[in-house]
């Protein structure tokens, strides 16, 4: 139950937050900041995948798996990007924060 409920928090705010990579002014300087604008579509596109997939690995653990694990290397390169660019812990804390919740998530799909 509560792994569920991790578990949607993270897709949802995936999904969300690749439909605004592609949609909102802010985040494109933000993509522009961190030195990835030409990226921003490509790395949107795989949030959203990803956040899908993870709604989806509800049914199916191996696709749960896979969409966690790749969730997990992505916000923990989030995170070491976020150090090259001399950003504060407290800008860095959503990017550890989901980096944790997708390992968590990985880790407990292996117990289904």
């Amino acid at each position: 139950m509560i792994l569920n409920i991790i578990i949607l928090f993270s897709g949802i705010s995936f999904i969300i937050y690749g439909i605004t990579s592609f949609t909102s002014k802010n985040m494109i300087l933000e993509y522009i900041r961190w030195g990835y604008r030409k990226q921003r579509y490509l790395i949107g596109a795989f949030q959203f995948i990803a956040g899908t997939c993870l709604i989806i690995g509800i049914f199916y653990p191996k696709v749960l798996s896979l969409a966690s694990i790749f969730l997990t290397v992505i916000m923990s390169a989030a995170v070491l990007v976020r150090v090259k660019i001399k950003d504060g812990i407290y800008k860095m804390l959503p990017a550890i924060l989901y980096a944790v919740l997708n390992f968590i998530i990985f880790y407990n799909s292996f117990l289904k």
